[in-house]
């Protein structure tokens, strides 16, 4: 497809990821305007003094006038209100789609405020930082890294076509999945160990005076690693964590259980177990570095 795919895409949202995609849209000539949609006026300054939009508004229902392709890069628990809000002036033909990294209840948030003749392709770019805000984006953000798509069933082809272009142009590979299946898969590979991070990190911040200032210093990488997880958009993640509940209660249970094994073995003395295990887990590291996905 010859760029630009678009002629005018609204990005609701200019936090990293949608800042970085207003970046490698434009980096990309993927399409020939870009608007601006955020509630916040300082955002939206901001936005319009890095050049980063053609305009920006806190109106969302005017932004995304005219747009034939509308992307919400906000918290998945606000979705369902900007839908009911951008609804009713969404054109026809227009592609509705998210960043979330829970796909079923936004498919759910979503599809009663998408009007007949637009087409709800939602994805989920595999991407970030513990940054956030307008500066804090880059145009490479999505370079190597995955982008899921979680079309509904029967979502016209050439919408889905579109928005795989238009990722692929920015760099990403494409997976095209089912929501459920998503949601499971991301709660193993991040919404777990966002929730250890945040466990991890606030039992340290519980600590005496004294021991927390020696945790500090002395931090390992390991603990360093953790730090910068837990450091990721509180309100971004409280939702995350609120969505996609029935997958990470399901996944943390499985890790508590897998843990107390872990206890057992250690309190026993049984040295070959552990080694075992770190056996297997090692060989995993190893797989995802022959992936590439460890850069």
């Amino acid at each position: 497809m010859v760029n630009p795919i678009f002629k005018q895409v609204t990005l609701i949202g200019f936090g990293l990821i949608g800042s970085s995609l207003a970046r490698a849209l434009r980096e990309h000539k993927l399409c020939e305007r870009i608007i601006c949609g955020d509630t916040s006026e300082s955002v939206c300054a901001k936005v319009l003094e890095l050049g980063l939009a053609d305009s920006a508004t806190t109106d969302l229902a005017e932004s995304v006038k005219g747009s034939d392709c509308v992307i919400l890069a906000v918290p998945v628990g606000a979705c369902a209100a900007v839908a009911q809000g951008i609804g009713p002036h969404l054109q026809a033909g227009c592609i509705l789609s998210d960043v979330g990294s829970v796909k079923q209840s936004v498919i759910a948030a979503l599809t009663p405020h998408t009007p007949a003749g637009v087409h709800l392709v939602p994805g989920h770019p595999i991407a970030g930082t513990e940054h956030s805000g307008p500066e804090a984006g880059f145009a490479t953000l999505f370079e190597g890294r995955w982008c899921i798509l979680t079309p509904p069933p029967g979502t016209d082809a050439g919408a889905i076509e579109k928005m795989k272009t238009l990722w692929e142009a920015c760099g990403s590979k494409i997976e095209i999945m089912d929501a459920k299946r998503h949601d499971l898969v991301l709660a193993i590979t991040s919404h777990l160990p966002h929730l250890l991070a945040y466990t991890i990190v606030g039992t340290a911040a519980d600590l005496e005076e004294h021991t927390k200032d020696d945790v500090i210093k002395f931090s390992a990488g390991g603990f360093r690693d953790f730090t910068r997880i837990a450091a990721s958009n509180p309100v971004m993640w409280r939702d995350v964590f609120l969505h996609n509940r029935e997958a990470v209660l399901e996944i943390a249970q499985r890790f508590t259980e897998d843990l107390t094994g872990l206890q057992r073995s250690i309190r026993w003395g049984d040295g070959d177990a552990l080694q075992t295990m770190f056996t297997r887990t090692r060989a995993i590291r190893r797989q995802i570095i022959d992936a590439k996905q460890a850069g």
